[in-house]
């Protein structure tokens, strides 16, 4: 029992009724019926309560009030006359004879309806978000993140973790995004960065001696919003082990992950272990994606030597690809407007053929595919009633797997969309040829062990292998399509990542000027380690079934950078610039 309340108002029942209860909340909703009766719905953190107001003084001073004004009543609990069985206290009713105004809302309307937020426009939302949490609907997937995040900490405890944070104030690195830089001011024209992640911490937590290291870490990042990913700030759980390999990782996310995403997941059926690993290269080919949603069973084919003698010149391409997906019963209209939402998010023309009840090829390309059918035949299925669909050229593999994605999800038998399924992609890329430079750049992490060690670096150098070929030991989690995390065995050997930095034209002083206390660290001798991030916010997003990150975020920035409610970013005093030696330079532009 708390001092304010006897009760919170999700908790009064049946066999309350008689009691002498104090509750507090918000007057979410007043209905006057007549002159000397009122039903009041209370609403607190927990739930909600009917008031019925009969007394005339206590009806004259809620009428006065408006809704969502914080109140407190003391009363008496009755069975409820016209009960509502879609409410947990539906049952009962408080007939209140004291009433206490404890925070008038001076406002006579709102911005939005509380309970009908999540329809307002997300500028309003969000600049006012103290009031669109009020929302049942949406605070409980803040709750939801907090039963997440508990059961996290709970079980990489349990399996050995030691939760040690690590520092928000830190030095800049070239680790893909950019940094949010700090001006120092005892130090005048240097700067602190946030960290884009803890992850030269934790490594040199491992060369330190610490044999299992977790955290629920804040990591800051400079970059562009999207569905699955907030600008600014997102959280992940870190770890790392020592003296341990790829699978001794993916072993603890395959014992922690699945209970969580059973028990407090939208659907109760999660991946079980071992989880499927799936090469890069194998899910591009296969999945058009590396990051598949095994719930949807299509997979495509590649046709490209079908097309070399093609009448329709936009198939005469290097690359083409195609998905038959049977028993589609989509009309045309149907079909072309789930293929241009395809051509839109790939940037890229896509085309379509069926099979009709007979077996033969109607509809879109067909005429351009007559005489290819045997062909055809032994790579896609022709069955009755399948639509094939085509993607071709430069983006031939990125729009297939939008159209697997799309069409899986639009075609009725081929999604089973409630249940959770995890995949491990292995074996990236080291290099990669970068799109601006033109010349070898790291595709991922650089700090990753590549396979094979110093040997494939040399052989690479001497010119015996290409060094597109070497293989990083790098791994990401995917579950129904998104990606929750990246991970990798990483390079503790100073001398492996000298080499490694040469081959992206940085040598030996570059790499000890970049990570000065990593590489001095492991030449006092590091032990073999490995880990990975899983992305928290994304985690949850899956779980509570949302389509946007912001929805499972407290207090989430627009898709711009910009928290509307406290106004940020913002221009602050020219006495602070001066103390950190800054000044603003208008851009003449």
């Amino acid at each position: 029992m708390m001092q304010m309340r006897t009760h919170n108002c999700n908790e009064l029942r049946m066999e309350d009724c008689g009691k002498r209860v104090k509750l507090v909340g918000w007057m979410e909703n007043v209905r006057e019926v007549g002159a000397n009766l009122a039903f009041v719905v209370l609403r607190d953190f927990y739930g909600t309560t009917q008031l019925v107001v009969e007394d005339e003084e206590l009806l004259r001073r809620i009428a006065a009030e408006n809704k969502e004004t914080t109140i407190s009543v003391e009363g008496t609990v009755r069975e409820r006359s016209n009960k509502n069985p879609k409410l947990p206290t539906g049952d009962i009713e408080v007939v209140p004879d004291m009433l206490e105004i404890l925070g008038r809302c001076r406002y006579n309307s709102l911005p939005f309806e509380i309970n009908r937020s999540r329809e307002a426009d997300e500028t309003q939302r969000l600049k006012y978000r103290y009031l669109d949490l009020r929302n049942p609907d949406v605070k409980k997937n803040i709750i939801l993140r907090c039963n997440v995040v508990s059961a996290l900490r709970s079980a990489m405890t349990e399996h050995g973790f030691m939760e040690i944070t690590t520092p928000i104030l830190t030095a800049s690195s070239p680790e893909g995004a950019r940094d949010y830089l700090v001006p120092a001011r005892k130090h005048p024209g240097q700067f602190y960065a946030l960290p884009q992640a803890p992850q030269q911490f934790k490594q040199l937590l491992m060369a330190s001696g610490f044999d299992r290291y977790f955290q629920i870490a804040p990591c800051f990042r400079d970059e562009d919003a999207r569905g699955d990913r907030s600008p600014g700030e997102f959280y992940q759980l870190d770890m790392e082990m020592s003296f341990a390999g790829k699978e001794d990782v993916f072993a603890i996310l395959e014992d922690v992950l699945p209970p969580i995403f059973a028990k407090y997941g939208k659907y109760s059926v999660a991946s079980k272990a071992p989880f499927r690993r799936i090469k890069y290269l194998d899910a591009l080919a296969t999945y058009g994606s590396d990051k598949p949603d095994l719930r949807i069973d299509l997979t495509c084919k590649d046709i490209s030597d079908l097309f070399t003698d093609c009448e329709m010149e936009a198939l005469h391409q290097k690359t083409v690809k195609a998905i038959d997906i049977t028993n589609c019963t989509l009309t045309r209209k149907q079909i072309e407007k789930v293929l241009t939402d395809c051509e839109v998010q790939a940037g890229a023309k896509g085309y379509w053929f069926k099979t009709d009840a007979d077996g033969h090829l109607a509809g879109g390309i067909a005429k351009f595919l007559a005489g290819k059918e045997e062909e055809l035949a032994k790579h896609i299925s022709l069955a009755p009633n399948t639509l094939v669909v085509v993607s071709a050229g430069d983006l031939a593999v990125k729009l297939a797997g939008v159209m697997i994605k799309f069409f899986g999800a639009a075609c009725e038998g081929h999604m089973d969309k409630e249940r959770y399924e995890f995949c491990w992609i292995v074996d990236f890329p080291m290099y990669e040829i970068g799109e601006e430079s033109g010349e070898l750049e790291f595709c991922h992490n650089p700090f990753s062990m590549p396979i094979g060690g110093l040997e494939v670096l040399k052989k690479a150098e001497r010119g015996e292998i290409d060094p597109l070929s070497i293989i990083a030991d790098q791994y990401d989690l995917v579950c129904n399509g998104v990606e929750l995390s990246s991970g990798a065995v990483r390079n503790h050997d100073p001398e492996i990542m000298i080499k490694a930095f040469e081959m992206v034209r940085l040598g030996e002083e570059d790499v000890k000027s970049k990570f000065p206390a990593m590489y001095n660290a492991f030449c006092y001798g590091a032990p073999p380690h490995a880990g990975i991030a899983p992305g928290v916010d994304r985690m949850v997003m899956l779980l509570a079934g949302e389509d946007s990150i912001r929805e499972v975020i407290t207090f989430p920035m627009n898709k711009n950078a910009q928290d509307v409610m406290m106004g940020a970013p913002s221009q602050v005093l020219d006495k602070q610039l001066e103390e950190l030696h800054i000044r603003v330079v208008e851009d003449k532009e």
